[in-house]
């Protein structure tokens, strides 16, 4: 014992305690992977999740924009339609008053006159009540398109956080098995 050996009872005893420590070791390293891949499993889940969130928040705000454009189209449709019947108003009332210069029935004019003066106070009610919806629903419009660009990027946010977290995972993971497959075996 002098020249620094070991017995062999030691040298056993070394051994066992080596093989111990590298079975637990894999055993170790094989848990901590399955709980690793367990965690991707489950975020990969839940990034799907907000993507199909995403894709549905995408759609919603695409039938608002159609919507919007079909409001557009009508308010556009009746501005056409009142502006005609202002050209017509304007045009029987020229009529009307060359009849009246010309001294025809003049109590026939003036019920003409006045079912047009009622037919323009009409159309300006109606016009004015168009007006008034158009600009109702492009407050809802404003307010449901902000709602959705928040919730949007509010969700692009967390998604990113998430994909970083799961970035960081992996580099851990990848640079973990890196480490692990690069050292040296000693052996003895």
């Amino acid at each position: 014992m002098g020249n620094g050996m070991c017995s062999r009872k030691q040298k056993r005893i070394f051994q066992t305690f080596l093989l111990l420590t590298v079975a637990f070791g894999f055993l170790y390293g094989a848990v901590l992977y399955y709980e690793l891949q367990s965690q991707l499993r489950k975020a990969e889940a839940v990034a799907l999740k907000y993507q199909q969130h995403q894709e549905s928040l995408s759609a919603q705000l695409q039938v608002v924009y159609e919507h919007r454009s079909r409001l557009e189209k009508s308010l556009q449709k009746e501005r056409l339609e009142h502006k005609k019947a202002k050209e017509d108003f304007l045009v029987y009332k020229l009529e009307a008053q060359e009849t009246l210069n010309k001294g025809r029935v003049q109590n026939s004019f003036q019920c003409s006159i006045w079912h047009l003066q009622s037919q323009h106070e009409e159309l300006k009610k109606q016009h004015a009540d168009l007006e008034e919806e158009h600009r109702k629903q492009g407050e809802d419009f404003r307010r449901t398109f902000s709602d959705h660009k928040q919730k949007y990027v509010q969700i692009q946010e967390e998604k990113e956080q998430e994909l970083s977290k799961l970035k960081g995972i992996c580099s851990l993971t990848q640079s973990y098995y890196t480490a692990k497959n690069s050292s040296p075996a000693t052996a003895f």
